[in-house]
């Protein structure tokens, strides 16, 4: 597997819809990088937020997952309390090639705020906007902002198609239109 390069990339938003909206130039005038780098693409975090909390004292259970355990807000910023943890979603809609696997990686404005992204794959042939996992590891409150850059997705293309793609074994996150929480 290789990494691809921008002009991969580039090409393949354009040609054919990987990434949309696309960027094909890092936007970075006053705001947290987004848009096209040399090997990679630097998403954007929506304005859609579900910040974790214990009010309630619910359990987090990925195999019974109760809504009780965050609160939802739509806004330019979220705050993040200390040592929690908030999920977002991606302004950009993926499709992924059947012989393409993304990996994702945080970036360094956040990571050095004690920031951490967590994104699982994109697997080959799934598509839809990203939900994205941020974690607060600092006894301080932080902020995220919304319509900024987040994290970088690197694009690694196989030598050979996959027999079995995420649309084929008709995954549980295909298609994902919001911010998705745990499915069985």
């Amino acid at each position: 597997m290789a990494i691809k390069s921008d002009r991969w990339i580039r090409r393949m938003a354009q040609e054919h819809d990987m990434i949309n909206p696309f960027y094909e130039k890092q936007m970075r005038q006053g705001v947290i990088s987004y848009g096209l780098s040399s090997y990679g693409y630097d998403l954007r975090v929506a304005d859609e937020f579900k910040i974790f909390t214990n009010v309630n004292n619910a359990i987090v259970d990925p195999k019974h997952f109760d809504e009780k355990s965050f609160v939802t807000i739509t806004s330019d910023v979220c705050i993040v309390p200390p040592n929690s943890f908030a999920l977002a979603r991606s302004v950009e809609y993926f499709k992924i090639p059947r012989d393409v696997l993304t990996i994702c990686v945080g970036k360094s404005t956040y990571a050095r705020c004690g920031i951490i992204v967590n994104v699982t794959p994109f697997e080959p042939e799934w598509e839809g906007y990203v939900t994205l996992e941020i974690s607060n590891t600092t006894p301080l409150p932080a902020k995220i902002y919304a319509n900024e850059g987040l994290c970088q997705i690197l694009f690694f293309q196989s030598d050979e198609v996959c027999e079995i793609s995420y649309k084929d074994k008709k995954g549980k996150y295909q298609s994902q239109k919001g911010i998705v929480l745990p499915k069985l």
